[in-house]
């Protein structure tokens, strides 16, 4: 639990249980507490602004980890020791500290000794304005506040950061997001959301395959092609390019001039003439009879379809006379200086100079009913709605940014209610904090840049970025992780990460290439895939580490399932760099990155390991590598050492030992060949009957089933059937062959 130390000012420092975190405290800066110990840091101006730059102090002497907007779109990790590393846009910091100095060397730092504690500061909403953090040349911690609208001026803002302290850095991180949730309510924790149900069943998006030409025919040839190896997706998502548009400043003949086709606008809701005719030579004619053909031929559950928050990148076409009723007219973006104070993105710069057609906020909720009504009546059961902040940039004269994202969100939310059933809602491009904490009812949510299958040095980036912005986000939506595609040099890299991502996992692969091997240590036959329970984060010794550029950290990532934990290790250094960061500022010059990173992984690496493993746990897992298939018995505080190459990973999955009767030593594992081994495991019972011992498993699945055993069971059964098993008494690996389909399956080893 979170530790009650309220912060106060006190001689020109903010103290937090006992210890200095800001000095030169600046006499405008006001400290409000609220409860359990957090607090309200705010200032107050002599003059009213749109947009105000407050100073709190000078931050010393702390390892940081923070999550800023790199680009209007993305978030991005910056770990570091210095405050004037903390970039504009940083929308969570996290403080390690130390109970008996807030000042510590490296000598004496150690994440997982007890004096650690963690600090945390969020900038947040206030009423119309947005906060964001930055640091400055000289140490000191600045907060910008802004609305985005001239007109909205302000001296004064008590609620702008939330500081809150804890011992232990994920339950520090999902207290204050629950004060947060039902101090401002302004949003709701992924708790309190209705979960999709697509995010349980593989998947296939069109983008990475086809981008903006998908058509009916490259979409059934994509789907025929998974059909016939024998893994088929469940949900799929018609990407970009089956809408109707129009791109003004691109004249047939002329060459495209870069940046215009950002300016392209929306001019109906319904499908474009790739979906409306017999172009696929099928005997469908519009979207309707498209859809219904593919779910009846292909065993699809959920179609979803792309759509931008404001129509399309451009918005909609004023001059439409479809999008008349709307009461839409051309407005010009004004970017924050803190989007421009990093990376510059061509998609804005464009819109910037070729304007939006913005819908009339009081017109935005019928625009997306008549949108996603037309679209529920042809057959689709969700939208991925991309390009949301955008919306931030048109906050002028609509009450500023806070507010107009607000009101989108509200109704986007509501006419997916109203649509779609199971809250069948894709949010995208949507990292700024007006979205995340406007986030009423979406549940799912990207979680990083897009998988660039051509872009071979953003790989490592990708896995590193979804991972520690899922501190924040996996608290408020299930993070996307975005496709990927199965047949590609970092495939089994991406598909190890999603696989205990707790995400939905979906692939992007052309019609006829695919690798299969991939794919069904992935999904199971009847096209469900083995989610894990949580968001998959950083292990709590990776925290303060840069696993891509510090030449010397493997990435860790932790998760839950229902008997067991799992850590997926990533080599993520030699293959890339962070936008923003070079080098030279932290790496020592070599001629070349090692070839191969060593390190440790171990159970204390699974945070909340004995919520799962239940009364009978003697302190002791068995921990199986799933790539090199070797089993392991370690105490909690051991731990393997592990070596990978660049873009190698291991999984390892982690079962709690647990004692039965006198001294049977029984874990779990799952099935051996899946990524997510543990994934399988649903119950667990035992039962003692006169001289014999039963131990009843529930799992779903097929293929080999694993578990750990001290001891060989006299037999097996599966599904009322004795069946074969083998065991191999010099690690106590106990393995059954589950034949069959996917449902879920009764196992009983009997001693």
């Amino acid at each position: 639990m979170t530790i009650t130390a309220t912060p106060s000012i006190k001689d020109g420092c903010l103290m937090l249980r006992g210890k200095v975190v800001l000095t030169g405290v600046s006499q405008n800066v006001v400290v409000s507490p609220a409860i359990s110990g957090s607090a309200f840091i705010g200032a107050t101006s002599t003059t009213p602004s749109s947009r105000h730059v407050f100073t709190l102090g000078v931050l010393q002497g702390y390892k940081f980890l923070c999550l800023f907007r790199f680009k209007i779109w993305w978030m991005i990790p910056r770990v570091g020791r210095s405050c004037s590393e903390i970039p504009m846009e940083t929308q969570m910091l996290l403080l390690e500290a130390r109970e008996d100095s807030a000042l510590h060397d490296e000598a004496s730092s150690d994440s997982a000794s007890e004096d650690t504690f963690y600090i945390l500061l969020l900038p947040v909403l206030d009423g119309q304005f947005r906060t964001t953090l930055q640091g400055t040349p000289a140490n000191e911690l600045q907060f910008c506040i802004e609305s985005g609208d001239a007109n909205v001026q302000t001296s004064q803002s008590y609620e702008a950061v939330f500081m809150n302290s804890g011992n232990n850095p994920f339950e520090l991180i999902k207290d204050s997001i629950k004060i947060l949730e039902k101090h401002k309510g302004t949003f709701s924790r992924i708790e309190n959301k209705k979960i999709p149900a697509h995010l349980d069943w593989f998947g296939w998006c069109t983008w990475d395959a086809f981008y903006t030409e998908v058509n009916p025919q490259g979409i059934k040839e994509g789907l025929q092609s998974f059909l016939e190896g024998g893994c088929s997706p469940k949900f799929l998502i018609i990407d970009d390019g089956w809408q109707e548009t129009v791109n003004e400043f691109h004249k047939e003949g002329e060459p495209l001039i870069d940046g215009t086709q950002f300016a392209t606008r929306l001019i109906d809701i319904k499908e474009n003439n790739k979906f409306k005719s017999s172009n696929s030579n099928s005997t469908c004619l519009d979207l309707h009879g498209f859809i219904d053909d593919i779910k009846e031929k292909y065993g699809l559950k959920y179609v979803y379809m792309w759509h931008a928050l404001a129509g399309y990148w451009g918005g909609v076409h004023p001059s439409s006379e479809i999008m008349g009723k709307y009461n839409p007219k051309l407005a010009y973006p004004i970017q924050s200086p803190g989007n421009i104070g990093n990376l510059r993105d061509i998609a804005m710069d464009s819109l910037e100079r070729y304007g939006v057609g913005i819908i009339d906020p009081q017109k935005i909720f019928d625009f997306y009913n008549d949108l996603h009504g037309y679209l529920a009546s042809s057959g689709v059961d969700g939208v991925k709605v991309d390009v949301q902040n955008l919306i931030e940039t048109l906050g002028s004269g609509y009450g500023g940014r806070v507010s107009l994202t607000r009101r989108y969100q509200r109704a986007l939310e509501q006419s997916v209610a109203r649509n779609f059933t199971d809250n069948n809602l894709i949010c995208c491009m949507s990292h700024n904090s007006d979205s995340i904490y406007s986030s009423k009812m979406s549940a799912v949510a990207r979680a990083s840049e897009d998988f660039m299958p051509r872009e071979l040095n953003l790989q490592t980036l990708h896995i590193a970025s979804v991972a520690f912005n899922s501190l924040l986000l996996g608290e408020i939506v299930v993070p996307d992780w975005d496709m990927f595609h199965s047949k590609h040099e970092s495939a089994e890299f991406h598909a190890a990460a999603r696989a205990l991502g707790g995400c939905a996992i979906y692939v992007s692969d052309k019609p006829g290439i695919h690798d299969f091997k991939i794919l069904k240590k992935l999904v199971l036959p009847d096209g469900s895939i083995l989610r894990a329970r949580h968001a998959g984060r950083p292990t709590r010794d990776c925290l303060f580490k840069d696993p891509v550029m510090d030449g010397e950290s493997l990435l860790k990532i932790w998760n839950l399932n229902k008997l067991s934990g799992v850590v997926g290790v990533f080599n993520c250094q030699g293959a890339g760099s962070w936008p923003l960061k070079h080098a030279a500022e932290d790496v020592p010059t070599t001629p070349s990155p090692p070839s191969s990173i060593s390190g440790h992984v171990s159970p204390l690496d699974v945070e909340f390991l004995k919520e799962v493993a239940g009364e009978n746990w003697n302190g002791e897992c068995a921990v199986y590598a799933t790539n090199s298939g070797i089993l392991s018995k370690l105490s909690k505080k051991g731990n393997l050492k592990v070596s990978l190459a660049t873009l190698q990973c291991e999984i390892y999955t982690i079962s709690p030992i647990r004692v039965f009767g006198q001294n049977l030593l029984f874990a779990p594992i799952g099935l051996l060949d899946m990524y997510n081994t543990g994934g399988v495991v649903e119950t667990m019972n035992y039962i003692r009957d006169h001289s014999e011992c039963r131990i009843k498993i529930k799992g779903k699945g097929c293929g080999r089933f694993g578990a750990f055993s001290s001891t060989k069971p006299k037999c097996c059964i599966v599904d009322m059937k004795e069946e074969e098993f083998t065991y191999n008494a010099q690690d106590g690996l106990l393995t059954v062959k589950l034949d069959g389909y996917c449902n879920l399956r009764e196992i009983e080893f009997v001693y």
